[in-house]
């Protein structure tokens, strides 16, 4: 059996592939002959070789070339055939298999982003076409997990419920102020003043993301109380009530999670509350993904709890609430990538094919990391003082149904 064979035959074991090579010859996988049948082709020698050596990036770069073509099935059907039969909670030699080629734990930790690499890793995303994401997000541009309170809701659904769990946590009062690290399009920040009458200022290194944020605070006439600004949040002087994060710590970058804390304690008030969410890893944190941090999120890092507690303990941050999103990140994204799909000839035109296949295989990809693989997310909200927040966690409960009621009856 060739090297190529080996390594399928490990990975694949349930369900049914075949491989189709370069010089036309046939061999199938997985021990269910009457399975969703799953068909792809390479169109070059070389390719086996490759995927062998570095399958984490070798596989998504042919899918995104054309030199790996699904000729049954689709590419999300082939990555949860391979990573479904090697789930995270079971490792084994599958697993292990999965990772050859990746960045060493080490390297991984002792990258640096400095403020002037992260804004351009930023840009490398983030500055893509609004057009884009206004094919595939909801309206209010929400490009993170969603919090699916029934697995039935649509999309618009879980976002609107992840922006009041995540605003009931914060234990908002009317006139504080709320800074926004990493605020996007400025939807979270724009909800915040809308059910609870803060202040907000929110930060990108984004340009594009600025600028629609602040065309989105002078629409709705809140631009005196809902500001953005282009900066670091390193380089931000002043105290706030409270601090809310969600979808930046994963561009922070392990070498900086000291600096990031002790910025975020540096910021808060004394009585004040941080909430932050991110995509975090079961277990330790590993290495980033060879294919993601080339050619989706360059110097990303996905932190494990662990990670995130030694960091804020240092500057003697309090963990007060940890929450763990297991695979509502796979809820989200699968219905991004149905959007995508359904929209794949408008994308085309705006990029080409290439880009797409990459975008597809990015979103296929997060959802079998979600699904079967070490991702998740985190909730995690942070004190300087242990009696800043009531003592049980009922203010949560009432203040998420408080503004969901509100939001409904807009």
């Amino acid at each position: 059996m060739s090297l190529i064979g080996k390594l399928l035959g490990t990975l694949v074991k349930k369900g049914r592939m075949t491989l189709i090579t370069a010089d036309g010859k046939r061999e199938s996988f997985g021990p269910d002959a009457d399975a969703k049948p799953i068909t792809i082709r390479f169109t070059d020698r070389k390719l086996a070789f490759e995927i062998v050596r570095n399958p984490r990036l070798a596989f998504g770069e042919a899918y995104m070339d054309g030199r790996l073509i699904v000729e049954e099935g689709s590419i999300l059907d082939l990555l949860e055939l391979i990573v479904g039969a090697n789930r995270w909670e079971f490792g084994g030699r599958g697993r292990k298999l999965m990772s050859k080629g990746r960045m060493s734990e080490v390297a991984a930790l002792f990258r640096r982003n400095p403020a002037a690499k992260s804004k351009k890793n930023v840009a490398h995303h983030y500055d893509l076409s609004d057009d884009l994401y206004d094919l595939f997000l909801d309206p209010d541009r929400q490009y993170s997990c969603a919090y699916y309170t029934d697995p039935a809701n649509s999309l618009e659904e879980a976002q609107a419920d992840k922006k009041a769990h995540i605003a009931a946590k914060l234990d908002l009062k009317p006139g504080q102020r709320v800074l926004d690290i990493g605020c996007g399009w400025g939807g979270m920040a724009l909800y915040l003043n809308r059910v609870a009458g803060v202040d907000v200022l929110g930060i990108t290194l984004s340009k594009e993301q600025l600028k629609v944020a602040r065309e989105r605070a002078e629409a709705a006439g809140v631009a005196d109380h809902v500001k953005f600004e282009l900066i670091d949040y390193r380089s931000l002087t002043g105290s706030f009530d409270r601090i809310v994060s969600v979808g930046m710590f994963e561009h922070v970058g392990a070498a900086h999670y000291d600096e990031f804390f002790a910025t975020c304690h540096r910021l808060l008030a004394q009585d004040g509350v941080m909430l932050l969410h991110t995509i975090g890893k079961l277990g330790s944190a590993g290495s980033p993904d060879p294919f993601t941090n080339k050619w989706i999120f360059p110097g990303y890092h996905l932190p494990s709890l662990s990670q995130m507690n030694a960091s804020s303990e240092k500057v003697r941050l309090i963990a007060s609430d940890t929450e763990m999103l297991r695979v509502h990140y796979a809820y989200t994204l699968r219905a991004w990538l149905e959007r995508c799909d359904a929209r794949r000839a408008d994308i085309v035109a705006m990029y080409d094919e290439r880009f797409y296949r990459m975008w597809e295989f990015y979103l296929a990809g997060g959802i079998v990391m979600f699904e079967n693989g070490s991702a998740c997310n985190f909730q995690v909200q942070y004190i300087r003082d242990r009696y800043a927040l009531p003592i049980t966690r009922d203010y949560m409960a009432e203040a998420e149904a408080r503004y969901r009621a509100s939001e409904l009856a807009r």
